[in-house]
């Protein structure tokens, strides 16, 4: 759970899409993880882009809508 807490930078995602991240106040793991698809569309974040940090935040263990594996 300590992974959280990071920024996220460590996502590695594309520029574009943590600068509309960091628009909107998302500044750590924690606060992507706790949002829905609704929420990120709701931040202009293309499908694909929302694909992007679902995957990368799979790839850590975690899902949308605050799961973990």
């Amino acid at each position: 759970m300590k992974f959280l807490n990071n920024q996220i930078e460590e996502l590695n995602l594309k520029e574009s899409i943590t600068k509309k991240l960091k628009e909107n106040n998302i500044i750590t793991i924690k606060d992507v993880w706790s949002l829905k698809r609704k929420d990120l569309k709701s931040y202009n974040l293309s499908d694909s882009e929302i694909n992007q940090i679902i995957i990368k935040l799979q790839l850590k263990g975690y899902d949308l809508n605050k799961k973990t594996y």
